[in-house]
């Protein structure tokens, strides 16, 4: 697509090899990067955009699944940056999507961003894929997609949902995996900042992993 060559171009040269060997070291070797630190990767993308636009709904799905199968990992940043633009007004179908940039390239970096940014707010827009999708996710194999369960209402704030909360945790409170204990305590930390009394209870009368209470409690 002449959108993805060209978003290339603009990117290529820019990087840094000095950076990259760093960035990919930061992310445990699992990435290539061009070595574009994140305030000039969004500035070129910032360029980028007021010269070609963004895409548009009918292509975007083309854009993410392109940018996905580049190597380096500034790419798939660019890819989430891209669709939060347009998440707001996305059809409930660009599911699939999102599912495909779960599933593909997993590490914290983008699974973090796009549960919050982009899963919350397609969830809120469209409620009635919360209880497919949900469940779905919550009793994966793959334990970054139950992550995605604990962290896409951490912009909900006092809208949260308990319930789905206490469920995603207790589901997977028994988990062995550092990423899921620690994203427990995030998203009761981020919770208490709105309703402390009901995370200091759930701490208080649920067994959880030391790690799980040390996040939770940094604001009780």
């Amino acid at each position: 697509m002449k959108y993805l060559v060209e978003l290339h171009k603009h990117f290529k040269d820019k990087g840094n090899t000095e950076l990259a060997a760093g960035m990919s070291a930061y992310m445990k070797n699992r990435f290539t990067f061009l070595g574009i630190k994140q305030p000039k990767r969004k500035q070129l993308l910032a360029e980028f955009t007021k010269k070609h636009g963004l895409p548009n709904q009918e292509t975007i799905d083309g854009v993410l699944i392109g940018l996905w199968s580049f190597p380096y990992r500034e790419y798939h940043y660019c890819g989430v940056e891209l669709f939060q633009k347009l998440i707001k007004k996305s059809d409930a179908d660009k599911i699939h999507i999102i599912e495909y940039m779960l599933e593909y390239h997993q590490w914290w970096d983008t699974v973090d961003l796009i549960s919050s940014n982009i899963v919350g707010v397609h969830f809120k827009n469209h409620p009635d894929l919360i209880p497919v999708y949900f469940n779905k996710w919550l009793q994966s194999d793959n334990f970054w997609l139950n992550r995605v369960m604990l962290l896409f209402q951490l912009k909900y704030k006092q809208e949260t949902d308990k319930e789905l909360l206490s469920q995603a945790i207790l589901t997977l409170s028994d988990s062995s995996e550092f990423f899921i204990q620690k994203a427990i305590g995030w998203s009761l930390r981020e919770y208490s900042k709105h309703n402390k009394d009901w995370v200091t209870h759930f701490v208080n009368t649920h067994k959880l992993a030391p790690l799980s209470v040390r996040e939770a409690s940094k604001y009780l």
